[in-house]
């Protein structure tokens, strides 16, 4: 399941999805590939982080702004007696922030409407915080802990944004039962997951990986200074424009190998195990699966940052039956070998992302299955209500590398329409930037009703000036 990306108050159509979804399919194993958490949402305005190692709070998206004004949200000042930094683990130690804990007197703000309720400490504002991650997590877990399946999680660009890092997350993660997080993971959101041969030996018959593939780029002096332009343009410079997205650390990279190693020596003849890797942001070879066309192409969408300027469709010759592609891939400026880590490490045959919540494809480049799900969450942006949807994989133990992948969408689950298609509308068509506005002008239904528009509203100025004489 890709970007559920919801509130504490997970929307019902979200959740009647994937309890039909669980319904149709029965899996053994649920994975959700990050952005789990809208960490952007209003509720968590008090807390809220646009980069990692900031103040809570301290740095909120002017939509998010304008966002809570429309929900009746208000962002209340008080005095503050700690100003330890959710950041900051319980041992008051944290590689991503250089601060230290504060008594001094500053501001902090409170999401509720009664001045008796406002917390008056940061801490009791993070408390907050993680209700409201936990009420988020029960909201979407619900269906998959009615049906006992077990899961696993990683993290997106938006989890930590709430306010909640994604070590602590997967302590939240662990209280929930079926979860497969383990405690002694290499970070939060990169683990294996072997599965056994049915035959009782032991035997690794292939594994599920997921991988923590970073939030965002750029070093936290850089993101001070593009703060006022931030401001500005909030909505463009936090999806892509400014520092652009992160990457699977190092670390992550040499594990992908090294994993492979250690099954293959627990299977005793040293060999990889088929694997499937699962993460949120996709690498650059995913542009790979898309073919470069002229401007002018029906339905061509235009690439990002580095590849902004370029025009793409799916090239049908790799890419499956059935294959989507609604928006530009959204991937880091900078190539990290993951996919080459993948090949040298061997066994793999498949890595999966979500992120860019209109893609629903699958194609194959440079030996390995690269593919997409869409967004299964109807509280952010994404294509129509009846494209939204989880994919259904099914492996079959004598040959893993063989699965078999489909959409289980809510068009096909539920209906064609979803309880609020006026938004789902207005996400479908949401236009941030130039890049955006021109891919919309691509889409032939768009462009037709765009120039109908133009020619009765030419018609009407020829009449009146005919009328005139």
């Amino acid at each position: 399941m890709a970007d559920i990306q919801d509130g504490p108050n997970v929307l019902p159509d979200t959740i009647r999805l994937i309890r039909e979804a669980i319904r149709k399919a029965d899996p053994d194993l649920v994975v959700f590939t990050g952005d789990q958490i809208r960490g952007y949402d209003p509720a968590y305005i008090d807390t809220f982080l646009r980069r990692r190692g900031e103040e809570p709070g301290a740095r909120v998206r002017a939509v998010t702004e304008v966002e809570a004004k429309l929900r009746g949200i208000k962002r209340r000042a008080r005095n503050r007696v700690n100003n330890r930094l959710l950041a900051m683990k319980s041992d008051g130690s944290n590689p991503d922030v250089q601060q230290t804990a504060s008594t001094a007197s500053t501001l902090v703000y409170s999401t509720t409407s009664d001045p008796q309720d406002v917390p008056t400490t940061l801490d009791e504002l993070m408390d907050e915080t993680r209700d409201k991650v936990r009420r988020t997590f029960a909201g979407f877990l619900g269906p998959v802990i009615e049906a006992e399946v077990p899961f696993a999680a990683t993290y997106g660009n938006h989890d930590f944004q709430c306010g909640i890092l994604a070590d602590e997350q997967d302590g939240i993660y662990r209280e929930f039962p079926g979860c497969l997080n383990p405690v002694d993971s290499l970070e939060p959101g990169t683990f294996a997951l072997p599965i056994e041969a049915s035959d009782g030996s032991g035997r690794v018959a292939m594994s599920v990986m997921m991988v923590n593939s970073g939030d965002y780029a750029g070093k936290p002096e850089e993101n001070d200074a593009q703060y006022p332009a931030y401001v500005v343009n909030p909505r463009g410079l936090d999806l892509a424009d400014s520092d652009g997205y992160g990457t699977p650390s190092p670390e992550a990279i040499d594990w992908l190998g090294a994993v492979q190693s250690e099954l293959g020596e627990r299977n005793g003849d040293g060999k990889p195990v088929p694997a499937i890797a699962f993460q949120h942001i996709p690498p650059q070879e995913f542009y790979d699966c898309l073919k470069e066309v002229p401007a002018w192409t029906p339905n061509a969408v235009e690439g990002a940052r580095t590849h902004a300027g370029h025009c793409y469709v799916l090239n049908h010759e790799i890419c499956r039956p059935g294959s989507r592609l609604g928006e530009a891939i959204g991937c880091a400026d900078e190539n990290v070998g993951e996919v080459d880590a993948l090949r040298e490490a061997g066994g793999y045959f498949a890595l999966f992302c979500g992120h860019d919540h209109k893609n629903a494809f699958v194609g194959h480049a440079h030996g390995i299955d690269l593919g997409y799900a869409p967004t299964c969450g109807f509280e952010c942006y994404g294509p129509k209500s009846r494209y939204r949807g989880i994919r259904l994989f099914e492996f079959h133990e004598s040959n893993p590398a063989g699965y078999v992948t489909r959409m289980l969408t809510w068009g096909d689950l539920v209906g064609r329409y979803s309880s609020n298609e006026v938004r789902v509308w207005f996400e479908d068509h949401c236009v941030t930037g130039a890049i955006s506005m021109r891919n919309e002008l691509r889409r032939p239904q768009v462009f037709a009703v765009l120039s109908g528009a133009m020619s009765l509203g030419f018609m009407a100025v020829i009449r009146s000036l005919v009328k005139k004489r």
